[in-house]
């Protein structure tokens, strides 16, 4: 059985800076932390280099492993991956190639290519018209991805979030029509809500394809404040000898978020060996 590693993704700690957020973190007992772009910047694929090289000093220093980027899209405004606009679509995944730069600058690893609103069919399209520019553009970027040392994440989201890429099914036949070492797929339990098998069965099917771990109670809050099971996952997880990261995404606001993040780790070790 596999030791899991535990990361957290930093927008629960909203307004902290990142040395004080790593603190946190290192402090409540996690090895890695998960960044969501738009903290570090209105433009955070223009991120200077010394900002970039400060935030590696800063995650060294408090012994932490950089986990990769998600939320990528969500700065600046106007980008779309699948819209009809061919223009649009093209500065869109230019941008998406300049976060695999900042990924790469930061550690290098995971891209959590989630982003509903801007992958969602728009203008007219179906979403099979949708997918299939999401297709083509995800096969001309994983080349670049894995050039940098990362590895971009296709993540299956929810149906009432999007209607491109609803379940690990569909994003697995996409990693496996593209077969390149630079696109991978992810899980997460909040997105797995409407999915049809059981969580660790999904876990198990697709385990070949999986990189990256996501866990939050079904409504997206912080594991152990709901009813969620994460026993079966998790085990899983370990017994198939999962090597990636397990990373917490929390969604809300909290007072506490150092206290938070720590209690749900305290919770989640207890299935994680």
């Amino acid at each position: 059985m596999t030791n899991l590693r535990f990361a957290v993704c930093n927008e629960i700690f909203a307004g902290w800076d990142l040395a004080k957020t790593a603190a946190a973190v290192r402090r409540a007992g996690y090895q890695g932390l998960e960044l969501a772009p738009f903290t570090l910047g209105e433009d955070p694929a223009s991120l200077p280099a010394s900002s970039r090289q400060e935030a590696r000093r800063i995650l060294a220093q408090e012994g932490l492993e950089f986990a990769g980027l998600h939320w990528l899209l969500a700065s600046p405004p106007g980008l779309h991956m699948t819209a009809p606009d061919a223009e649009l679509r093209r500065n869109s995944w230019d941008y998406l190639r300049r976060l695999i730069d900042l990924c790469a600058d930061l550690g290098g690893g995971v891209l959590v290519f989630g982003s509903p609103r801007q992958r969602s069919a728009t203008g007219g399209l179906s979403p099979q018209e949708a997918t299939a520019h999401l297709v083509d553009g995800l096969a001309e970027t994983a080349p670049y991805a894995a050039e940098r040392g990362c590895c971009l994440l296709i993540e299956a989201l929810s149906p009432d979030q999007t209607d491109v890429v609803t379940s690990l099914e569909e994003a697995a036949a996409i990693v496996r029509r593209i077969h390149h070492p630079g696109l991978a797929t992810m899980f997460d339990t909040h997105n797995a809500v409407a999915e049809k098998e059981p969580h660790a069965a999904l876990v198990e099917k697709y385990f070949d394809l999986i990189r990256h771990v996501h866990l939050n109670e079904m409504d997206g809050a912080a594991p152990g404040t709901g009813g969620y099971d994460f026993r079966p996952v998790l085990e899983t997880l370990r017994r198939l000898g999962y090597r990636g990261w397990v990373s917490l995404e929390i969604f809300g606001k909290s007072e506490d978020p150092e206290g938070l993040t720590a209690r749900s780790l305290r919770y989640l070790r207890q299935f994680a060996g």
